[in-house]
């Protein structure tokens, strides 16, 4: 493991979270598009499921997607930024079969608020460890979605089976011509 569970698990958290924006349609389309989200990726605390807090999850999205194409010293920018703005008080808790790990935020926090700091403070960890190449966007061309390679070997190109079966079909289709 290059980093702890919880480090981990906010970071795929957070690629997921960003592509939800897709060029063909949202995927958060609708608050309870948004609430399904929050349980598949098991957010805790107080999830409102409205309007309010589906555009305010919305909004934060480009905002992590930035930090796929920055340096460190911007990416350390726009980390502080996000925590400051969630009022970041870095706790250890225990809860549902995890092991001791950090939060940041209130679990009455607003819900984009808990995301934008999660997603940060696994940023943290990124920056601190010059490991910024690990965050990625899809090498397949009709893709662009974001991904992080937590590969030991750094080898990790596409975000999923998918993107990586169409491009190693369409370049064996291209040799065989």
């Amino acid at each position: 493991m290059l980093f702890a569970h919880d480090t981990e698990r906010a970071l795929a958290a957070a690629a997921a979270l960003v592509n939800t924006d897709q060029p063909d349609g949202d995927t958060l389309a609708d608050p309870g598009a948004l609430v399904d989200f929050a349980r598949e990726w098991k957010w805790t605390g107080v999830i409102r499921g409205d309007q309010p807090e589906l555009l305010a999850v919305r909004a934060l999205r480009p905002r992590l997607r930035s930090i796929w194409f920055m340096d460190a010293d911007a990416a350390a920018g726009r980390v502080n930024e996000l925590l400051r703005e969630g009022n970041a008080l870095p706790q250890l808790v225990a809860h549902d079969g995890w092991e001791y790990h950090l939060h940041a935020t209130a679990e009455d926090a607003p819900l984009a608020e808990r995301m934008a700091v999660e997603a940060a403070m696994a940023f943290v960890d990124v920056i601190r460890q010059s490991e910024l190449e690990r965050l990625q966007v899809c090498a397949a061309d009709t893709c662009g979605d974001v991904l992080v390679d937590l590969s030991k070997n750094r080898s990790r190109r596409f975000c999923s089976t998918s993107c990586a079966n169409r491009t190693n079909v369409a370049a064996f289709r291209a040799r065989r011509r």
